[in-house]
């Protein structure tokens, strides 16, 4: 099975000044965990995670209403492509240990993610292999 015919096509994309609290409130409403961050062009500079403004942000001491997602959000990138395998797309999920992975087409332009909940949908084994790998440590 391809990449494609699992991921979620929703995509929704915020400029790098955007500060948290409305990244956070976007989020929120539209019930997404992650938004792309692009600059003009739709060209792809970052992600920022529910986790990201949480853990990275609001925990690291920064201001929610004046701190732009520019200074908190990941810069290096993983992708796959659409036409990737699922199994291939899962490899790298598990060697980078990430629940969502950007998912781009051969011209390098945004098609969607790919996440644990995508894969669940798909292969609850799959999906628990990912969990396994990227869960921290119990203590």
């Amino acid at each position: 099975m391809l990449v494609k015919e699992i991921m979620t096509r929703k995509l929704e994309s915020i400029p790098p000044t955007t500060t948290l609290d409305k990244a956070a409130q976007k989020m929120r409403d539209l019930e997404l965990g992650s938004l792309a961050v692009t600059v003009s062009g739709g060209k792809l500079i970052g992600m920022i995670t529910d986790r990201d403004i949480c853990c990275r942000g609001v925990a690291g001491g920064f201001e929610p209403a004046t701190t732009a997602v520019s200074e908190i959000m990941s810069r290096d990138i993983r992708f796959c492509f659409s036409d990737d395998t699922v199994t291939a797309a899962v490899r790298q999920m598990e060697a980078n240990h990430i629940r969502r992975l950007a998912v781009l087409n051969r011209d390098k332009t945004m098609a969607g993610f790919l996440s644990v909940d995508d894969l669940a949908h798909y292969s609850r084994q799959m999906a628990g292999e990912v969990l396994d790998t990227v869960r921290p440590t119990q203590h």
